[in-house]
C-alpha cells in the first residue's frame, strides 16, 4: 500500500482546522462515532466549504483521497 501523499495534519490545516496531533485527537474524539449510514462529507459537524472539499476530493479521486479516507476509518 502506498503511503498517503498528504498527511492527517495537512488535510486539517486544509480544512481551516489545528493540525497539532492533540486537536486531531480531540476533533475525532468528540465527532466518533460517525453513524455508517452518513457519507463522511455530510456530517453535521463540517462548514458548507469544508463538506465541499471532502465532496470533491472524494468525487475526482484527488491527491488528497487517501487522506480524506483515513479520517474517515478514524471517525468510524
Amino acid at each position: 500500500m502506498e503511503s498517503p501523499i498528504h498527511l492527517l495534519r495537512a488535510l486539517f490545516e486544509q480544512l481551516g482546522l489545528e493540525g497539532t496531533e492533540i486537536a486531531i485527537n480531540d476533533f475525532i474524539n468528540s465527532h466518533c462515532p460517525l453513524a455508517g449510514n452518513i457519507e463522511l462529507h455530510k456530517a453535521d459537524f463540517w462548514s458548507a466549504s469544508q463538506a465541499s472539499f471532502l465532496q470533491q476530493v472524494k468525487n475526482e479521486d484527488a491527491d488528497w483521497a487517501g487522506i480524506v479516507d483515513q479520517l474517515d476509518a478514524l471517525l468510524r
